[in-house]
């Protein structure tokens, strides 16, 4: 990859500086002297959102495009879109439909699955990266964009990951009951999770009995998916294992979730404020009741309404908002949209524009969004190892994360240090360059020709740079986007460019990339 010009660099990032600064840097520094040098010029495309609205936009999809755009304006603005979509019934999603059926193993019973890993068929992992694949493309082309943001957010919070020997049986299951729940209510979601057999699996709920209970599961459904630390003790731990009991699968057998009384302990049950005879062997609906009443908790209401602002406002999450969220989330018992609705319409939300730094997935699919990158169905087996919707996963990895493999409980990370690194920055320029070239992946894949990104037979270099912005960036050019434009192509403002032009001929992915490695796309 050639780099950025170190004039070029500063010229991008403004005061940002390097990945790390780019939360500060949604808006460009004040133009230098030198800076102003370069007036940005103006294209008349297709019209563009307003600020308010394409940051509502960007912090609840996977990036901006002119199709977007067009769709939100039809839809009569950000909030008027943002409000449909809460309301994903609403909207045909024909592209995403048939995705599933690119990859058998993803509609194959627990069972079938599991005599495949060990017939050595197909392992286990070879299934998840198909999840894995199938999840980055739901959400490069899925007209339901909150919905798959939000599914993402709550996939991490009750974060079961792909790379388990055992959980893969249910996984697929697992990601799709979340998706049912994702715009619900949080108890309704936090019961269908917890007595899930993922995560039963995942946590080892699926071998505690009331002779051996273990404590997993009770322990992270505290800890990491209600109440939080600090608010329960190791006694509340163990009772709430207690109370879990009953809930197994059959494990490297027939993958069947079951519920066995025999197995349920019974006796008094106190966690903090909940407690319960517990005197029936049968202890399903003690498990409804005891997680209803840890779902409207109010240190749960304060731990979920922080994880929202974390993830769509900013890393330090302002007190007033998060206390404004949470008494939401309780007077409308945990339902989610008022929480959502709440949240766009802060002050604080309206104030973060550029504050997030895209995580590793979030970089490669708003990356195929922008440059119009379209992939074809692959052929089943290791034909396809290379071509676009299997290589995509290796091109995530290559950014330091992939979806959903966090392998801890806690999930995957939200705040901007943990996707700001120099490697991180090197990494996602890499990409940028290679997917703007179109050199990989080749097979499956229609990239957009040089020429096809000349809006016009000719056009000013500067003209031209708008117009990208327009398409990349879903916002207008700036003086400091056009220096670094003309500086790392070594082209004059008003130069004439034709499809004969080097910028067109040689130089397109390096332009591309320019904007690309721009904080205006690294942040949302």
């Amino acid at each position: 990859m050639t780099p950025l010009p170190a004039t070029s660099r500063r010229a991008v990032l403004g005061r940002a500086g390097a990945v790390g600064g780019l939360a500060a840097a949604g808006a460009v520094a004040a133009p230098s002297a030198a800076q102003a040098a370069y007036p940005p010029a103006r294209y008349r495309g297709a019209p563009l959102l307003n600020a308010r609205s394409r940051h509502l936009v960007s912090r609840f999809s996977y990036g901006i495009t002119p199709g977007l755009t067009a769709t939100v304006r039809r839809d009569g603005g950000g909030s008027a879109w943002f409000e449909k979509q809460l309301d994903p019934a609403r909207i045909a999603d024909a592209d995403v439909d048939g995705l599933r059926s690119w990859w058998s193993g993803l509609s194959r019973t627990p069972q079938d699955l599991w005599k495949r890993q060990e017939t050595g068929v197909e392992g286990g992992w070879e299934v998840m990266a198909d999840y894995q694949r199938w999840l980055l493309l739901r959400r490069m082309s899925s007209r339901r964009q909150v919905l798959e943001v939000m599914t993402e957010f709550w996939e991490n919070h009750l974060n079961v990951p792909v790379n388990g020997d055992g959980p893969f049986t249910h996984r697929v299951s697992y990601g799709e009951t979340i998706r049912k729940h994702a715009l619900g209510r949080f108890e309704d979601l936090l019961h269908a999770a917890i007595t899930h057999p993922a995560m039963l699996i995942y946590l080892d709920q699926a071998v505690s009995t009331k002779k051996r209970p273990n404590e997993n599961l009770g322990r992270e459904l505290l800890e990491l998916h209600t109440v939080g630390r600090g608010t329960y003790t190791e006694t509340d731990v163990k009772a709430s294992a207690r109370i879990l009991t009953g809930w197994l699968v059959d494990l490297w057998d027939t993958w069947e979730p079951t519920y066995s009384p025999n197995a349920h302990w019974t006796g008094p049950v106190t966690v903090m404020g909940f407690s319960d005879a517990n005197a029936l062997a049968d202890g399903r609906d003690l498990t409804r009741r005891y997680l209803t009443y840890l779902a409207r908790h109010p240190a749960t209401a304060q731990r979920i309404a922080r994880k929202l602002v974390r993830k769509f406002v900013s890393d330090d999450a302002p007190q007033g908002l998060v206390d404004h969220l949470a008494k939401v989330y309780l007077d409308n018992g945990t339902a989610i949209k008022p929480v959502l609705r709440a949240l766009v319409a802060h002050p604080a939300f309206l104030a973060a524009e550029g504050a997030k730094v895209k995580d590793p997935c979030e970089d490669l699919v708003s990356t195929f969004r922008a440059l119009k990158i379209f992939v074809t169905r692959p052929p089943e087996g290791d034909a396809g190892d290379e071509h676009a919707a299997n290589v995509l996963l290796w091109q995530t990895s290559s950014l330091g994360a992939m979806p959903l493999a966090w392998p801890r409980p806690d999930g995957q990370p939200t705040d901007n240090d943990s996707w700001s690194s120099p490697a991180r920055l090197i990494a996602s320029m890499e990409l940028h360059f290679v997917l703007s070239g179109g050199w990989w992946p080749k097979t499956g894949v229609s990239y957009r020709s040089p020429a096809q990104w000349l809006p016009q037979p000719a056009i000013r270099f500067d003209v031209l740079v708008d117009h990208l912005s327009q398409q990349l960036l879903g916002r207008r050019s700036t003086s400091a986007l056009l220096q670094a434009c003309c500086e790392h192509l070594d082209v004059r403002p008003g130069e004439r460019i034709t499809r004969d032009h080097g910028v067109v001929r040689w130089n397109m992915p390096r332009l591309l990339t320019t904007l690309l490695d721009s904080p205006m796309f690294l942040t949302r």
